[in-house]
């Protein structure tokens, strides 16, 4: 007999995380009525799932054999749920009350809108927006993400200064409500990304596909971050460049990748050669060599995926410059002085 649908499924995907089911669960339960919980544990060591059988019986537990990171680890377990809205939900953010109605309320009433993100704010400092999504998420015309409220490692405080309903390039895997049709056109995660950055391809190809991404600031969350690999991780380094070039190749028409895929080589370069003055910055170097191997043995691969995708190379929240140049040469810190 077939699963019945239901309406709002909230999936948060743990690996090792007991410390903050046990910090944010019960808070989430209690702000979150309108909703099932789905918990998706990548093969923890630490009794996460026992405490969330104890503490939690009626939630809805997802249990993967592996570590599968990030993107298969989600893409495995939506394969399984039948909603008509996914809230993909890292374990180490805290909801606030009311923080469902007034995203699923816009996207109710425009059935273009694949995906939307809350207003992010820092859980440690909270006047200020978090690294993760911040108050939507851009790119520019090289690749590189930046938000409203953060440019690279500049993050502002939030005075209300990026409150308007706006339309975005991208919405923060930390916390993104999506439309479950469109999850599926698109065909979903991309687990060859495993983790960092695979929201984005999915949003470039849910904008790619014509839906719009939105940010909707009424509603408001708090993230720890890095809660899974440190902001000095060697392997987010190599990840981070990797699937950049991943997202890249897929989403883009051919002609802007003959320009951009050598500017980027360069580009990628001259970070690495930032490197070696810091600490473990050997180790971040030979991480950007590995991604761009990577990158070049994927290839092959990645021309098979790129086949379904209507790649366009004008699209709402792709700015035309470089965000480099804007905030390292330019010294621009602030997305409204862009």
């Amino acid at each position: 007999m077939e699963a019945q649908k239901i309406k709002i499924a909230i999936v948060l995907l743990n690996w090792n995380g007991k410390t903050w089911l046990e910090k944010f669960l019960p808070n989430l339960v209690r702000c979150s009525e309108q909703a099932d919980i789905f918990i998706v544990d990548n093969a923890s060591e630490d009794k996460s799932i026992d405490y969330v059988r104890s503490s939690f019986p009626k939630i809805n537990l997802i249990l993967n054999s592996k570590n599968h990171g990030y993107a298969k680890g989600y893409y495995d377990a939506l394969s399984k749920i039948k909603a008509d809205y996914f809230v993909l939900l890292n374990s180490d953010v805290e909801v606030t009350d009311n923080w469902i109605n007034p995203i699923i309320r816009l996207m109710q009433e425009d059935i273009t809108i694949a995906a939307c993100q809350p207003k992010i704010l820092d859980y440690n400092n909270r006047n200020k927006f978090e690294y993760a999504g911040a108050s939507g998420g851009f790119i520019d015309y090289l690749g590189y993400p930046f938000c409203r409220g953060r440019i690279f490692d500049d993050i502002e405080e939030d005075k209300g200064q990026y409150d308007d309903l706006k339309e975005i390039f991208w919405a923060t895997g930390a916390c993104i409500f999506i439309r479950s049709n469109a999850y599926h056109q698109v065909g979903g995660l991309d687990e060859d990304f495993f983790a960092h950055q695979e929201e984005i391809d999915l949003c470039w190809r849910l904008k790619n596909a014509g839906y719009k991404i939105m940010v909707e600031p009424s509603s408001i969350v708090y993230h720890v971050g890095g809660g899974t690999l440190a902001v000095g991780s060697p392997l987010k380094t190599k990840l981070n460049f990797r699937n950049n070039l991943y997202m890249l190749f897929k989403n883009l028409p051919f002609y802007v990748l003959l320009f951009l895929l050598p500017l980027r080589l360069l580009l990628d370069a001259i970070a690495a050669f930032s490197f070696i003055t810091k600490k473990q910055g050997l180790e971040h170097v030979m991480a950007i060599l590995r991604a761009h191997f990577e990158f070049y043995f994927m290839i092959p691969k990645l021309m098979i995926k790129r086949r379904g995708i209507n790649n366009s190379n004008i699209i709402e929240g792709r700015f035309p410059y470089s965000i480099i140049y804007k905030n390292k040469i330019l010294g621009i810190k602030k997305f409204s002085d862009l």
